[in-house]
């Protein structure tokens, strides 16, 4: 099947990304929160177990920091549309910042920090939709990919460089731990109000309908076109298998990891796949151009479950991350290009909404594919578990390969969404005249209207 029409521009290079002033300060902000963020569950983890000595609360202090996205990311992340989308990334910074303060107070029960904690992360759908649908509006074409791709790169640098910060402070004072985390979100609220423009919010409250309503519109989006529904069938099939044994690495570590100290092997199996990623993301962006990059995406979403058929021989914890790396690799190579292609294919003003769609995606599958794998890792040897799996992804990543929309479907998406995005900004209120509503065929061909995160 033919490769979309790659963009006619060169290759950005990350010094021209750099050299835009909203991007330092997003991408300065993001990081300090996510370095926070990690920084903060490894210091609640280790709180509530020391209050308690229960394993299993000290687990749910973790894993309640998932829960917003489960229940409700693509409604919180709908918000964003509704307000300008700095203030929203202001807002939930302090939020964030004052609820992390009241969690560093000492002897506070541990249902509270719970409560404190779900609380907390009930800012992060909306912030990063807003994130997502900001970036778009601060860097175009080739530099939008690079930028996705620093941003990929060091999201995944935070989780390494947070969960060692955490483990570390939290080890002589978790609340000190919390506190710098409150710091973090201080620091990026600034950064972002004074780094970036206002912009007014995509979607003015004349033209509100009811939020379940725009929600939904949200799933519409993604799932209603065949570009978008390409694009995320991509990236929630390199979810499903990337995450495998990050997941499983303590039980790994424990019962096939040779002579190797257990805690070494999993630590060494749980970075690989980070710091694969950092370097897929950083090297594939910088090597290739925007043509070249098109034409690797599909077979690196290939190889991303492919690296890990070789599981099967149960090699050593040390070829296992090696392995892990090369699938980290894979995907942070892949994913930009979706991304930036998924952002040129849509207008403007769905991007919130569709972020949190995809964004909820990411994260169920994630947690699907952990439990399922753990499941039949209780019946079965790991190895074998992750080799057949990851044999089966081959074959997913295949078929989603061979079905990738022609050229002349992606043409006329990116087409439809210049055209909407024109037409939006030349109709008073910002939205639409012709009557269109999401997802409605547009005349003379099969164009529609639709987000993008």
């Amino acid at each position: 099947m033919p490769d979309e029409r790659p963009s006619a521009e060169g290759p950005a290079t990350f010094r021209e990304v750099f050299a835009q002033r909203e991007f330092r300060a997003v991408f300065a902000a993001g990081a300090l929160s996510w370095i926070g963020d990690y920084l903060a569950k490894a210091a609640v983890t280790l709180l509530v177990y020391q209050q308690t000595e229960s394993v299993a609360l000290s687990a749910a202090a973790f894993a309640v920091s998932f829960l917003p996205w489960l229940l409700g990311g693509p409604l919180l992340a709908a918000l964003a549309e509704r307000y300008p989308f700095r203030r929203v990334m202001v807002t939930c910074d302090l939020i964030r910042m004052a609820l992390m303060l009241l969690i560093a107070i000492p002897n506070l029960p541990v249902q509270a920090v719970l409560v404190l904690i779900f609380a907390a992360t009930l800012a992060n759908p909306p912030s990063q939709a807003a994130k997502s649908a900001l970036m778009p509006q601060i860097l175009a074409g080739d530099r939008l990919v690079v930028g996705l791709s620093l941003n990929s790169s060091v999201g995944q640098a935070a989780q390494v460089v947070g969960y060692l910060l955490g483990t570390a402070i939290a080890a002589v004072n978790p609340a000190l731990a919390l506190l710098i985390n409150a710091a973090t979100f201080a620091v990026s609220a600034l950064l972002v109000r004074f780094g970036v423009r206002n912009r007014p919010s995509v979607m003015t409250s004349a033209h509100r309908s009811h939020l379940l309503r725009e929600t939904t519109q949200g799933f519409q989006i993604v799932f209603g076109t065949p570009v978008l529904r390409a694009i995320a069938v991509l990236v929630f099939s390199a979810m499903l298998f990337s995450i495998v044994p990050e997941g499983l690495a303590a039980g790994w570590a424990n019962q096939d990891g040779g002579d190797m100290d257990a805690g070494l092997a999993q630590a060494l199996i749980m970075a690989a796949n980070p710091v694969g990623f950092i370097l897929g993301g950083l090297l594939v962006s910088r090597l290739f151009g925007p043509a070249r990059r098109l034409t690797l995406m599909r077979p690196l979403a290939v190889l991303a479950p492919l690296a890990l058929v070789p599981a099967l021989f149960n090699p050593p914890p040390p070829v296992v991350a090696l392995l892990a790396a090369l699938c980290g690799f894979a995907v942070a190579g892949m994913l930009p290009m979706a991304n930036g292609l998924f952002v040129q294919a849509l207008p403007a003003e769905f991007r919130a909404r569709a972020f949190g769609v995809m964004a909820t995606g990411v994260q169920v599958i994630q947690g699907v594919a952990v439990l399922v794998t753990g499941v039949l890792a209780d019946r079965f040897s790991i190895p074998l578990v992750v080799g057949v799996w990851s044999a089966a992804g081959v074959l997913l990543m295949m078929a989603a390969a061979l079905r990738w929309p022609d050229r002349q479907t992606v043409d006329d998406a990116v087409t439809a969404a210049v055209a909407a995005n024109a037409e939006q900004a030349a109709t008073p209120g910002g939205r639409p005249s012709s009557g269109t509503q999401v997802g409605e065929p547009q005349a003379g061909n099969d164009r529609r209207r639709h987000a993008v995160t």
